[in-house]
């Protein structure tokens, strides 16, 4: 445990178990000069990323009783770079399948894609205009599991048509997944995907929105749009704060993990707001 005094987003003793081996073992593997002088737990910079990954806020702004923010960064740059974070969000997910009586490689998965608006550090070059969403800013295209779980996701400017981004996104899978065989997707998804995916071996399915008014969930999709709603209980993620497409890739991963660790330990999820802080109801 910590010796300071804790936040909701810190690990459990029982989540820490979950990904310690992975940190123990990337700094067993860097030896050398300066490794004596090492200070800073891991755990707590686990603990200080995921403090940014749930409430939004700038790195600078991290509570005192943290690691120093740059030093913080440095590592979730550093474990972005060296596929540490992939490899514990791997790990996690991999253990969610297999309690969920899965295996841990699928063979169906689900496409689609979030268009987020970006903030004023972001440069004008990765960012663009959703027309159909009127939204300035990036999109989010992912691949889930029929879980919910994050296969593979891309990042683009938000002018990127969903095609052009599902069809790298089906790359990477085919890449990543071999055992994918089936995929489905939304009417936006153009006949130029359903051929790209053939190639990869990949039969690509579109599911169409019934006719009507009113919400009505989407067969097979709708685990998907549960995923995009599980990020937004990420305040960093409610919009694209990151300077570089590939640390909003790296949030995506951490909020993920966040989120399969605390349902392999049977613990809550917080959402943005507690019970205190609710208006009282009414007599």
């Amino acid at each position: 445990m910590t010796p300071r005094r804790a936040y909701r987003s810190d690990v459990s003793d029982a989540r820490w178990a979950l990904i310690e081996p992975v940190f123990v073992a990337w700094r067993a593997a860097r030896p050398g000069p300066g490794a004596a002088a090492r200070v800073h737990d891991l755990r707590e910079i686990v603990n200080a990323i995921l403090y940014v990954n749930c409430t939004g806020i700038p790195w600078e702004y991290l509570p005192h009783d943290f690691p120093p923010f740059k030093t913080v960064y440095d590592y979730f740059a550093k474990w972005e770079a060296d596929g540490t974070t992939e490899q514990v969000h791997d790990l996690l997910r991999d253990r969610t399948r297999r309690a969920n009586a899965r295996t841990a490689e699928p063979s169906a998965a689900v496409v689609d894609a979030q268009s987020v608006k970006t903030s004023g550090n972001v440069a004008e070059t990765s960012q663009g205009i959703d027309a159909g969403k009127k939204i300035k800013g990036r999109k989010r295209h992912l691949v889930t599991d029929t879980l919910g779980l994050v296969l593979a996701v891309l990042v683009t400017a938000a002018s990127v048509h969903d095609s052009a981004g599902g069809k790298q996104a089906l790359t990477e899978l085919a890449e990543a997944h071999p055992s994918v065989t089936k995929v489905w997707a939304d009417g936006g998804y153009q006949t130029s995907v359903i051929q790209h995916g053939a190639g990869l071996g990949i039969d690509v399915e579109v599911v169409r929105r019934p006719k009507g008014k009113g919400f009505q969930p989407l067969p097979k999709r709708w685990v998907i749009e549960r995923t995009f709603g599980w990020l937004m209980q990420h305040r960093r993620l409610a919009r694209d704060y990151e300077a570089l497409p590939q640390r909003s890739r790296t949030m995506i991963r951490w909020a993920m993990a966040n989120k399969m660790s605390r349902e392999l330990t049977g613990e809550s999820t917080p959402t943005w707001r507690t019970e205190t802080d609710m208006p009282p109801t009414p007599a």
